[in-house]
C-alpha cells in the first residue's frame, strides 16, 4: 500500500499533526509512506524512520500540475490542508481514496485533537492523541554544564503575537545573572533580537549568543533540547519545546491557549492577560494598543521561571 500525506504549512501546525500521523503509521505499519509540503514542514520529518519519499509542493500552479503527473499513484492521499493549491493538487492526483482536513468540522478542540479527529474519521477508529513527536539525530546525553535560557521573541503569524522587545530585554538582563542566554528566531526577527542583544551589551553582559537567522530547523531543535528554560510567544518553536519536554513559558496574546498551547508538556506554563478584547485572532492589534501583551510584565515572567526552577525534574 502507498500513502501520501500532505503536511500543514506552518511549523507549529506540522508538529501538532505528529500524534495524528503517528496513529496513522501504526495502523498502516507496512505501507510505503510519502510526504508532501513546504520545505520547512518536510524538514520536521528529516529523520523519521518510516518516511520513504519527500516532495515539496511549489506555490506555482504549473509546478503543482507537473508534480501531480510525475509523483505516481497512491492508495490513500490524506491532506492536512484545505487551500486552493492543495485542492487543485488533490483533483489531479491519482489516488483511490482522498481525504482533506476541514477545520469547520472540528471545533472546541485543541489543534492536536482536531488533526487526530480527522485521522480517526479516515481510519474509522477512536484513537487517542499521544505526545508530540520529533525524530532527530541522536543527542549527546545532557551533562553538568552552564544553565541555558532561550528567548524566542518572534512569531510568524504576526506582530500581535509578539511580546514587546523592551520587555524581552529587561527579562534577558534579569536572567543573565543565572543563565547563559541564547536568542533564536528566523531572519525576519533579526532586528528584534539585535535590540535585545544591544541591551545586553549596554549592561556589559557577555554570557549570550544571538543565533537568530543562523540556524536550520535541525540546529534549532538541538539548541532547544539543551535549554533549561524556553521563553516564547505562541510560535512554532514553542511546539518543538513541547515535543522535547523542555520547561517553557509561553506568552499568549491574541490567540486561544486551549487550541494552540503546548500539548502534553509537563513543564509548560501559559501566561495570558485577562482583557475583554482577546482572543481576537488578528495578526495586528485592531485597537492599536496591544494591551494583551503589554499588560504582561517581565517580572511576571521571571516569577514563573523561578516557580519552574522549584519543580521536581527541572533541569
Amino acid at each position: 500500500m502507498k500513502i501520501l500525506i500532505e503536511l500543514p504549512t506552518w511549523l507549529g501546525d506540522t508538529i501538532m499533526a505528529t500524534p495524528s500521523i503517528e496513529n496513522l503509521l501504526v495502523e498502516y505499519s507496512q505501507a510505503e509512506i510519502s510526504i508532501l509540503g513546504t520545505s520547512l514542514s518536510i524538514e520536521v520529518f528529516e529523520f523519521h524512520p518510516r518516511i520513504n519519499n519527500k516532495f515539496i509542493l511549489d506555490k506555482s500552479l504549473i509546478q503543482v500540475y507537473k508534480l501531480s503527473k510525475k509523483i505516481g499513484s497512491f492508495d490513500i492521499f490524506l491532506s492536512y490542508r484545505n487551500t486552493l493549491r492543495s485542492n487543485f493538487f488533490r483533483l489531479l492526483l491519482s489516488s483511490r481514496r482522498k481525504y482533506s482536513f476541514n477545520k469547520r468540522k472540528f471545533s472546541n478542540l485543541h489543534q492536536v485533537e482536531k488533526y487526530n479527529s480527522f485521522t480517526n474519521c479516515v481510519l474509522k477508529k477512536d484513537l487517542k492523541a499521544g505526545k508530540l513527536k520529533i525524530y532527530h539525530k541522536e543527542f549527546i546525553n545532557k551533562t553538568k554544564r552552564k544553565k541555558i535560557a532561550i528567548l524566542n521573541p518572534g512569531a510568524s503569524y504576526g506582530s500581535a503575537k509578539c511580546w514587546p522587545i523592551e520587555y524581552y530585554s529587561k527579562l534577558a538582563i534579569a536572567l543573565s545573572e543565572k543563565y547563559h542566554l541564547i536568542l533564536t528566531g528566523g531572519r525576519s526577527e533579526n532586528s528584534a533580537s539585535k535590540k535585545i542583544e544591544n541591551s545586553l551589551i549596554d549592561k556589559g553582559i557577555t554570557k549570550y549568543e544571538n543565533m537568530t537567522g543562523k540556524t536550520s530547523l535541525s540546529d534549532l531543535i538541538s539548541l532547544i533540547y539543551y535549554a533549561d528554560v524556553f521563553i516564547t510567544g505562541d510560535s512554532g518553536p514553542m511546539h518543538i519545546a513541547a515535543a522535547l519536554q523542555i520547561p517553557t513559558i509561553a506568552i499568549f496574546g491574541p490567540t486561544i491557549p486551549r487550541e494552540t498551547s503546548q500539548w502534553m508538556n509537563n513543564y509548560g506554563v501559559i501566561i495570558e492577560s485577562q482583557i475583554s478584547c482577546r482572543p481576537c485572532m488578528r495578526r495586528q492589534c485592531p485597537l492599536k494598543h496591544h494591551n494583551c501583551m503589554k499588560n504582561i510584565t517581565p517580572s511576571q515572567v521571571l516569577n514563573k521561571v523561578k516557580k519552574l526552577e522549584k519543580l521536581e525534574g527541572f533541569n
